[in-house]
């Protein structure tokens, strides 16, 4: 698979953390959730939840969701199975930025996530159909 590119890359993680605005404790991860990852604050919640807000919210929850899966036990299949949803979650981000964002950087940013992440996206798919996946 082709690395995704470290531009693509910051896009990505700029709106995972844009689609986080509960407040976080300094031990809890402000992407997942989980204590101690990365010590960041979240921006303090708004009074009222923007369509975007709204819709980073609920592409997060279907990543999360799709990434919650039974694990193998064979790291390589158990990695690609986590990262299919990983990249869908990336790309309904990707879309949100297009939906509701304006700054012409950050769109063109956002149309090469998606085409970049769906290219891995059928590669994975390829890789586990030879599998047997």
């Amino acid at each position: 698979m082709k690395p995704l590119s470290v531009t693509a890359a910051a896009l990505v993680l700029a709106l995972a953390a844009a689609s986080t605005t509960l407040p976080a404790t300094a031990s809890q991860d402000v992407h997942h959730g989980t204590p101690g990852m990365h010590g960041a604050q979240a921006a303090p919640a708004a009074t009222a939840e923007s369509p975007a807000v709204a819709a980073f919210r609920a592409a997060n929850a279907r990543m999360h969701a799709g990434m919650d899966i039974p694990l193998t036990g064979d790291a390589d299949v158990d990695f690609v199975r986590g990262m299919i949803p990983h990249h869908r979650g990336a790309i309904e981000m990707a879309r949100v930025a297009l939906d509701h964002g304006t700054d012409p950087e950050i769109r063109a940013l956002a149309e090469a996530v998606i085409r970049e992440q769906e290219r891995e996206i059928a590669e994975m798919e390829a890789w586990l159909a030879v599998r047997g996946y």
